[in-house]
């Protein structure tokens, strides 16, 4: 088990994602790059950037879109598949978005691969 969002977990989210093979990514998904700020980790603010339906440390530059949440969202959203939380966490202000939403809305409507739900299992069940 990693902590959630420290070196260790990334360390192991790459190790997965690489054993893992072809993720069948949607296409949505696979041209996306989209920043994201993490409040409240163990280790406190955290960068990350969701590039190509992968997780990955620290911020992509090309990317034109930036979410600042909370962990605990975060973990519900991309780990638990928890869209409604996604949802809720916009409405209520926990979510802020910072440039192009249309990125967002791609994101939103997209559907990850059977792969990439056994791989997002698999990084949940490492999860500390």
């Amino acid at each position: 088990m990693a902590a959630f969002l420290s070196e260790e977990w990334f360390s192991k989210v790459t190790e997965l994602t690489a054993a893992a093979g072809d993720l069948n990514i949607p296409s949505t998904l696979a041209n996306l790059a989209l920043n994201v700020t993490v409040s409240g980790a163990p280790s406190g603010s955290v960068d990350l950037c969701i590039n190509g339906g992968k997780f990955e440390q620290g911020h992509n530059s090309a990317a034109g879109t930036k979410l600042n949440l909370p962990a605990d969202l975060l973990r519900k959203i991309f780990l638990e598949g928890d869209a409604g939380a996604g949802m809720q966490g916009f409405m209520t202000g926990q979510i802020k978005v910072e440039g192009d939403m249309s990125k967002l809305m791609a994101l939103q409507s997209a559907r990850p691969s059977d792969q990439q739900k056994a791989l997002f299992k698999q990084i949940l069940d490492m999860t500390a």
